[in-house]
């Protein structure tokens, strides 16, 4: 009997006779039939495991986090070059995390490249002690300090209280990133014209982390707004 095994528990009759309550005798034929148990065919099995997967330079993108001569570096642009002679190529734009110089550097195709082992943890953004910027972990209140060197041009949009986001290679800080959207308040703008506000014109306005962003007419002093730090560009009132 293919793809089943059958189990026979006895082919004999077996009566029962009931009891003398019954105003005749009964019988009762419990023959049983055959139980059939199914068999799986066998086959492979597939692992419970992912399949690890070497990184190279087919699978550099924008923000890919690579080591290069023992530093890590950062993927700013790349272009996947296949020339009509010779081998195809990927061309990147990287900078480095440690110095920030930036660099070309161009990869053969399918060529192995180490992952960068960076870590990214939350840290709220306290106060600047001098000429350091000084975040704390939340939950065990362990301070971090960057210099000014260290934050650079993101120092504009840094305000007291915010959630950052800092940057861990080989247990040291390497960088910081600032959220997208952050609501800063205009502390100085001149007043906008009456008639204004209909030609979609924009002026200057002083934030209040020293930041100047260039803000609708209508926007006065006072006025708490969006800013997008990747661009520096006003989004919304908030």
């Amino acid at each position: 009997m293919s793809g089943f095994a059958a189990l026979k528990l006895n082919s004999s009759p077996c009566h029962f006779r009931t009891s003398s309550l019954l105003s005749s005798s009964t019988s009762f034929d419990l023959r049983p039939s055959f139980l059939r148990i199914s068999v799986l065919p066998a086959g492979p099995r597939r692992s419970i495991y992912p399949r690890i997967v070497a990184f190279t330079s087919n699978d550099i993108k924008v923000g890919s986090n690579i080591e290069v001569d023992g530093a890590p570096w950062r993927v700013m642009e790349f272009l996947h070059v296949k020339p009509g002679k010779g081998a195809a190529f990927v061309r990147t734009t990287m900078r480095n995390y440690i110095t920030g110089n930036t660099v070309e550097k161009t990869f053969r195709a399918g060529s192995k490249i180490g992952e960068a082992d960076i870590l990214k943890q939350t840290k709220q953004y306290t106060y600047k002690d001098a000429a350091q910027f000084v975040f704390m972990d939340m939950t065990t209140f362990e301070e971090y300090r960057l210099n000014e060197s260290d934050v650079g041009d993101k120092q504009k949009w840094l305000k007291e209280g915010m959630d950052c986001t800092l940057l861990f290679w080989n247990g040291k800080i390497i960088d910081f990133e600032l959220p997208i959207t952050v609501r800063l308040t205009v502390v100085d703008v001149d007043p906008g014209l009456k008639g204004d506000t209909a030609q979609g014109g924009s002026k200057p306005a002083t934030l209040d982390t020293g930041a100047i962003v260039n803000v609708p007419l209508f926007v006065e002093r006072g006025t708490d707004i969006l800013v997008d730090t990747r661009t520096g560009q006003y989004m919304t009132r908030a």
